[in-house]
């Protein structure tokens, strides 16, 4: 099992609290996480990925294991910490200001 670390206002479209627990089938990629995380919680489709081009969206962040992912390609495979359960996946919400 994969678990995910939502920002507070994802968790609250998603109507969950704390962390979330996702089986991936295959590798562990950013690709396949994000695929069922929209799988099993279709309302945050299009809020982490736009819809046409599968990019992240530009004030989302991923970290795992005090890493930052954001840059990585999404067919990568996740830290082994990732993908055994042992770490979270992170999507953060970046800020910007000036």
């Amino acid at each position: 099992m994969i678990r995910v670390v939502l920002p507070t206002h994802l968790r609250t479209l998603a109507q969950v609290g704390g962390e979330v627990t996702l089986q991936v089938e295959g590798q562990a990629t950013q690709r396949s996480v994000l695929d069922a995380l929209e799988a099993r919680y279709p309302v945050l489709r299009g809020t982490i990925r736009d819809h046409g081009t599968q990019q992240r969206r530009a004030f989302v962040r991923f970290f795992a294991c005090r890493e930052d992912l954001s840059h990585e390609m999404p067919d990568a495979a996740l830290p082994e910490a990732v993908a055994t359960g042992s770490e979270p996946f992170l999507v953060v919400g970046a800020m910007a200001g000036g």
